[in-house]
């Protein structure tokens, strides 16, 4: 008995030791990682994303979990990444930007901001595509990210922005299409042609809803977005096309103009701001 306790105190203490090596290797991994991270933010902020990129690998490397690392990373990748230019090189970029967010994703489904980088990337892939149809395929899957994205963070506006204008992307070439069609050119609506006017609004009337209903949550969260009161304005003012008689017609351009008025008036506000923050002034 004495023997077999002497025994196991010796593979005890060895097993003791051993996991004392592996924490103290643990803790060094964990020190190279985050100095690599250290240099990586370094060169990432004077604009050296290659650097940047070679620097948050060697953190990866030591710390394979270091999620603040990957995207770095990632970040550094898609900092590269051009949209819509076609060579091996740009393309290699993209796929390694998503890959690398997909990757923290995949530890972590809510990380906001591997969700909106995508999200981002989805939406200006769209806008370079020359054809409508990829454009618009390419729009569908930015929405389905930006969803995503309002459904972790309720309140960040810029998604909400970004849904309201994929909604006016996808509503704006058939509308252009159906006036053309009506012959109305620069022509004050409705669309004269009942035909045509109840065919738009069958397919497309709840998509401008959509949208409104997006935009007016970015300016109820961002009481100054000027961009979304820009875009409401354009919806309001085209659905404005889609009324059945010239009161209601003239109810929406009169919400259309109301919404330039507040987006103009944002404007300046965000200027004198700008002006007071230039000079060392506390905002409002």
């Amino acid at each position: 008995m004495l023997r077999f306790l002497k025994s196991h105190a010796r593979v005890l203490s060895t097993a003791l030791v051993t996991l004392g090596l592996l924490a103290f290797t643990s803790g060094c991994e964990k020190l190279k990682a985050r100095d690599a991270l250290n240099k990586g933010v370094a060169a990432y902020k004077a604009t050296k994303y290659e650097e940047a990129a070679r620097k948050f690998k060697e953190s990866i490397d030591a710390d394979p979990t270091f999620d603040v690392a990957r995207l770095y990373l990632a970040t550094s990748y898609m900092s590269q990444w051009i949209p819509g230019a076609d060579s091996p090189e740009n393309k290699a970029l993209a796929k390694q930007a998503e890959d690398e967010f997909m990757k923290v994703l995949e530890r972590n489904p809510k990380e906001k901001l591997a969700i909106e980088s995508i999200a981002s990337m989805r939406y200006n892939q769209a806008n370079s595509f020359p054809n409508l149809d990829d454009k618009l395929r390419v729009m569908d899957d930015a929405k389905v990210w930006y969803t995503k994205l309002v459904d972790v963070d309720p309140s960040n506006s810029k998604a909400y922005y970004s849904l309201g204008v994929i909604a006016w992307s996808k509503w704006y070439p058939k509308y252009k299409m159906a006036r053309e069609a009506a012959k109305m050119k620069e022509d004050p609506g409705p669309i004269k042609d009942k035909k045509i006017r109840e065919e738009l609004k069958a397919n497309y009337a709840a998509l401008v809803e959509e949208g409104i209903g997006y935009l007016n949550k970015a300016v109820e969260i961002d009481k100054n977005y000027d961009d979304a009161m820009a875009y409401l304005n354009l919806l309001i003012r085209e659905r404005a096309d889609l009324a059945d008689n010239v009161d209601d017609y003239k109810k929406d351009i009169a919400t259309a103009d109301s919404w330039v008025a507040k987006a103009l008036e944002a404007k300046k506000f965000k200027a004198i701001e700008l002006e007071k923050k230039s000079k060392g002034i506390k905002a409002e």
